[in-house]
């Protein structure tokens, strides 16, 4: 497997916006541990083996349980998530799957149990911010495997 394009290096002010996403993630109160499920969810449905590296190693620097990152596919029959993070997690199908799934309104009330109106737009954001690195990473065929974790 060899990368296409060195995305970064081409088209470095595309990159600044994207890394912008990423600091406001940082800034919406939300615990780094369920940002980290939400891209790992996110991944694993679109197939992104650089994005799984990457955000599977910053959920382990940030003391995440191997168990409920192993179980994150099936988390629906995994008793390792609150009722919040199953919500955010169900929003993060949804949204990635949208052209199939839909934002139903019973999904919607779910998330807002949990999540109020700011959160829920914050939440968004940060599952399309993962979609959008994934669609990079995968058109650029971004090579897993030497990623250093941040924290």
């Amino acid at each position: 497997m060899e990368e296409r394009i060195n995305a970064w290096e081409a088209a470095p002010e595309a990159f600044k916006i994207m890394l912008q996403f990423e600091a406001y993630a940082k800034t919406t109160g939300f615990n780094q541990s369920l940002i980290e499920l939400i891209k790992i969810r996110a991944s694993q449905i679109n197939g992104c083996a650089y994005c799984l590296d990457m955000h599977t190693k910053d959920a382990r620097a940030l003391g995440e349980a191997e168990q409920r990152i192993y179980c994150l596919n099936a988390w629906r029959e995994s008793p390792f998530y609150t009722d919040a993070e199953r919500a955010a997690l169900e929003l993060t199908e949804a949204v990635t799957l949208v052209a199939t799934s839909r934002v139903d309104d019973e999904l919607y009330k779910r998330v807002r149990e949990h999540f109020d109106e700011k959160q829920y737009v914050d939440l968004i954001i940060i599952i399309n911010t993962i979609n959008s690195w994934n669609r990079v990473a995968i058109s650029m065929n971004s090579v897993p495997g030497n990623y250093k974790s941040i924290y």
